[in-house]
């Protein structure tokens, strides 16, 4: 369904009963609410929680900035890496607001909330800006920002920031998509190309913005590092991290964990940047954790 949410149009999806211990999933750099599979989802909803999964802006459903324009990653980069002022169209504390807006549509005061990749930094923004709208906070294969901590390979990066052969053609997207995914996953938990495909698949055909994903990229590089506002969170916080992460390598999930006070730390033997089926259980269970410490 479409709601209004910090005035915008975002596509959100409303599972379990509204007596349900709310959760916030927010998912990662050009990846629609379908990337939170829905039998995931429901795993949740047999451990007691209202779901609420959601297109962040410029992405699957949700309204899109394309009248902002696209920006030039290649300059964009070369401040980032001289540590100058990054122009973005907007700011993952804006994503952050719009997040905090779903929950005002659905009417909920509070929730608990996990977010992946991306959608960690947009948890960690709703942390530092919303606190007393989060219950509790769960982050998965995020970074606080820092410089000071590895980075990608040259070759994930530019896998990353490469393009389909044909943009035109959905399955020179998909392709696309699957040969990034095979590069980023789980080297423990191998996903099939049969699974990739019809996953990927299903959400390139649901909706394909790349131009979307630009901006949001520039988003995160805008946003910096924010290390010295994560002392401030006094919230219950599980940090989970694939031992094996080449997009955001492992001591980010050790930093991370580190600048939250009381936070616990998750690490997962053989997992990379991807949600396999096979972890589910342990990812429900580390939202559980956090949730239940509230």
């Amino acid at each position: 369904m479409q709601i209004s949410a910090n005035g915008i149009a975002l596509e959100v999806e409303d599972h379990g009963p509204p007596t349900g211990e709310p959760l916030l999933l927010i998912m990662g750099l050009g990846m629609q609410l379908v990337a939170w599979h829905e039998d995931f989802v429901a795993s949740l909803v047999q451990r007691g929680f209202r779901v609420i999964r959601f297109d962040n802006r410029d992405i699957g459903l949700s309204q899109t900035f394309d009248a902002l324009g696209v920006p030039n990653v290649a300059v964009e980069s070369l401040k980032f890496a001289f540590g100058l002022k990054v122009n973005s169209p907007y700011s993952l504390a804006d994503m952050a607001a719009d997040a905090v807006g779903v929950l005002d549509a659905l009417g909920i005061g509070r929730a608990h909330v996990c977010g992946a990749s991306m959608g960690g930094m947009i948890a960690q923004q709703m942390a530092i800006r919303h606190p007393e709208r989060v219950k509790s906070l769960t982050l998965m294969m995020t970074t606080s920002g820092s410089r000071r901590l590895p980075q990608a390979t040259l070759k994930v990066r530019g896998a990353l920031l490469s393009r389909p052969k044909d943009a035109n053609d959905t399955d020179s997207v998909i392709a696309h998509y699957v040969r990034l995914y095979k590069l980023i996953g789980s080297p423990g938990y191998p996903a099939s190309d049969a699974y990739l495909n019809a996953r990927l698949g299903m959400s390139v055909r649901r909706a394909y913005r790349p131009s979307g994903t630009v901006r949001q990229l520039v988003a995160i590089a805008a946003d910096g590092d924010r290390s010295r506002l994560l002392g401030g969170i006094k919230l219950p916080t599980r940090v989970l991290h694939g031992q094996q992460d080449p997009l955001v390598p492992v001591a980010a999930g050790h930093d991370l964990a580190a600048k939250i006070p009381g936070a616990q730390l998750d690490l997962v033997e053989g997992m990379g940047h991807d949600l396999p089926p096979a972890l589910w259980p342990r990812f429900a269970a580390a939202i559980s954790a956090a949730a239940g410490r509230a």
